[in-house]
C-alpha cells in the first residue's frame, strides 16, 4: 500500500512552498513519521550531488535534511539549469541529458517525463510513510497546464490532495487564493483542499473575518497563518540571499570575537550558481557577507569571492566589462585575498577551452592562477574528502570544466598530501568544491588566513557549527507548523486525501 502524501503549491514563486514543504517534513519526522520530499521538476542553478553521485535540486537536499533522510535522484527526477533567458540543461535522473529551449521542454518533452516523475514519486510512497511534494511556480498557470508535471499534472495523476500557499507579506493574499482555485479545471479543483497563510504580521484575529469569508467564497479552509519570521530562506532556488543571517548587499552579523569585523563581497555573476556556498561565512559573528556588481564595491572587502556560474566564459565577459576583473588583478597584486569556486576557479586561470557550455572556444582567464580548463561534455559528479590547511574538509563538484593545474601550492589535498583540487598563489585560491566552507574546522583555518592577509584583527569563533546552525533552523520550521497549523486537519490531507465535496469555483480552466 502506497504511504501518504500531500502537494504544497503556491499562488506565487517564493511564496514559501520550499521552507513550508520542509517544515512539514521536520514535524513529521519529529511524530515518528518516515517521510520524504519531492518535487517532480524544479528549474535552479543552486544544486547539490547526493552520495550515489546524481545532481538534485539543492531544495530537496535540505527538504531530505528537514526529513533525515539521505537525498535521493527519486526526490528531484527532472532539474532544469538555465543557461540563458531561452534554454536551459535538463538533468533526468541526477545526470544530464542536453540542453533544451523552452519551446522545445513544454512543447513535447515535457509531458513525455510524466510517466517517470509518477513513478519516482509512487517508488517514494512505497517505501515511506508520507511523501510531502513541492509544487513549482502557480498551479494555476493555464498557458502551460496541458504538460505540467510538478502541479496540479502530477496531483491528478497521483490523486494528491492541494494545499496552496500565499505570501501575504506581498498583499493581495485572498484575491490570489480565489483566483487561483478559480482558474483550475474542475477535476482540478476537486483536489485543491484548502490554503496555508504565510509571512503574516500582526494580530490574526483582525484576519480571521476574511478567512471566514475565503471559506465561504469556495468551501475551503485555511489550515494555518504562518508568523513573519526573518532568517528562514535556506537553500533557495534562485532567490538572491545569504540564507543563515543576511540578504543582498546586507548582512546581519553577531558581534564579532576579535576587534573587526570581516568583511566579504561576493561577485554576482550572471547565471551564479550555487551560491548557498558563502552561507557558511555569513553564518559566523563578525563576518559581513555582500553581493556586488561594481568595482568600487571591491576596495573595501577583505575578501572577495567569486563563486560558481552556469556561463563561466559569459561571467569573465561581465566581470571585464564591468572593470570587476582588473579590479581582482590588482587585489591579487597586492596580497589581497581572493576566492573563487567552481565557475570562479574557471575564471582565474589562465586559460579556458570551452566547445561544450559557451562553445567560444580559446578564451584568456585573469591568469591569477596557473590553471588551464578545458570544457568535457560528461559532466563531473562528486562528493569528494580530502585536507586543507591541515583541516578536515568535504564539499560535492558539479562542473563540466576540467582543470589542469601547472603551479602553485597545494590547496585541497589527500592524507599524504597528494593535491586533490584547486590550488593557492598567494592570497588567491581556487576550488572546484562547493560546500568546502560548511566544515567549520576548514573554514576558520581559512577565515585566520584571510584576516592575516588583510590586515584584520578578526578571530573566527571557537565555537561556531554550521550543522547544528542548519539544525536549529530546520527545528525552526518544524516549530511554525507545530504551533501555528492546523496539524490534525494536515494529517487526515495526508492521510486521506482531499475532503470530497469541494465545490466547483467557476469560471474554471479546460480540463
Amino acid at each position: 500500500m502506497s504511504g501518504g502524501g500531500l502537494l504544497v503549491a503556491g499562488t506565487t514563486s517564493d511564496a514559501g512552498k520550499s521552507v513550508v514543504t520542509a517544515g512539514i517534513c521536520r514535524w513529521l519526522v519529529r511524530q515518528g513519521v518516515k517521510v520524504a520530499p519531492f518535487k517532480g521538476q524544479n528549474m535552479s542553478l543552486n544544486s547539490f550531488v547526493t552520495r550515489e553521485g546524481a545532481e538534485i535540486g539543492r531544495a530537496q537536499a535540505m527538504q531530505a535534511q528537514a526529513a533525515r533522510v539521505e537525498p535521493s535522484a527519486l526526490m528531484n527526477p527532472v532539474l532544469l539549469k538555465p543557461g540563458s533567458d531561452r534554454s536551459s540543461q535538463v538533468v533526468l535522473m541526477g545526470r544530464p541529458v542536453g540542453e533544451l529551449s523552452a519551446r522545445g521542454y513544454h512543447g513535447g518533452r515535457q509531458a513525455a517525463l510524466l510517466d517517470t516523475v509518477v513513478g519516482c514519486l509512487e517508488e517514494l510512497r512505497g517505501s515511506y510513510d508520507a511523501v510531502i511534494c513541492e509544487g513549482a511556480g502557480s498551479p494555476a498557470e493555464i498557458n502551460l497546464r496541458r504538460t505540467d508535471i510538478v502541479n496540479m499534472g502530477i496531483a491528478r495523476a497521483a490523486r494528491l490532495p492541494v494545499l496552496v500557499v500565499g505570501d501575504i507579506d506581498r498583499g493581495g493574499v485572498f484575491a490570489s487564493f480565489f483566483g487561483t482555485t478559480a482558474l483550475l479545471a474542475p477535476e482540478d479543483q476537486e483536489l485543491l483542499a484548502g490554503y496555508l497563510v504565510n509571512k503574516f504580521r500582526g494580530d490574526v484575529s483582525l484576519l480571521e473575518p476574511g478567512l471566514d469569508m475565503l471559506k465561504d467564497l469556495t468551501g475551503r479552509a485555511t489550515y494555518g497563518v504562518l508568523p513573519f519570521q526573518h532568517g528562514l530562506g535556506i537553500d533557495e532556488e534562485d532567490g538572491l540571499r545569504v540564507s543563515l543571517r543576511g540578504s543582498v548587499r546586507e548582512s546581519q552579523t553577531t558581534a564579532p570575537v576579535g576587534e573587526d569585523v570581516l568583511r566579504v563581497a561576493v561577485c554576482a555573476v550572471p547565471l551564479m550558481s550555487n551560491f548557498t556556498d558563502v552561507d557558511a561565512l555569513a553564518a559566523e559573528p563578525g563576518v559581513v557577507v555582500r553581493f556586488v556588481d561594481r568595482a568600487e564595491e571591491l576596495v573595501d572587502a577583505d575578501l572577495v569571492v567569486l563563486p560558481g556560474t552556469r556561463g563561466t566564459v559569459k561571467a569573465l565577459q561581465w566581470l571585464r566589462e564591468r572593470g570587476l576583473a582588473d579590479a581582482l588583478v590588482r587585489r591579487a597584486a597586492g596580497g589581497r585575498p581572493v576566492l573563487g569556486i567552481c565557475g570562479g576557479f574557471q575564471v582565474l586561470g589562465e586559460r579556458i577551452e570551452d566547445d561544450v557550455e559557451s562553445r567560444a572556444g580559446a578564451v584568456d582567464g585573469l591568469g591569477l592562477l596557473p590553471v588551464r580548463v578545458r570544457f568535457e561534455r560528461e559532466k563531473t559528479l562528486a562528493r569528494p574528502v580530502g585536507k586543507a590547511l591541515g583541516e578536515h574538509v568535504e564539499g560535492y563538484e558539479i562542473h563540466h570544466g576540467v582543470a589542469e593545474v601547472k603551479g602553485g601550492e597545494v590547496f585541497i589535498s589527500d592524507d599524504r598530501g597528494h593535491s586533490l583540487d584547486g590550488c593557492r598563489v598567494g592570497s588567491v585560491w581556487g576550488t572546484h568544491w562547493h560546500g568546502s566552507l560548511e566544515a567549520d574546522g576548514f573554514r576558520r583555518a581559512f577565515l585566520r588566513e584571510v584576516a592575516a592577509a588583510a590586515g584584520r584583527r578578526f578571530v573566527p569563533a571557537p565555537d561556531t557549527s554550521f550543522g547544528a546552525l542548519r539544525e536549529e533552523q530546520l527545528d525552526r520550521l518544524g516549530d511554525l507548523i507545530e504551533e501555528h497549523a492546523d496539524t490534525d486537519a494536515l494529517w487526515r490531507l495526508i492521510e486521506s486525501g482531499a475532503p470530497s465535496g469541494l465545490p466547483f469555483i467557476p469560471p474554471g480552466a479546460p480540463a
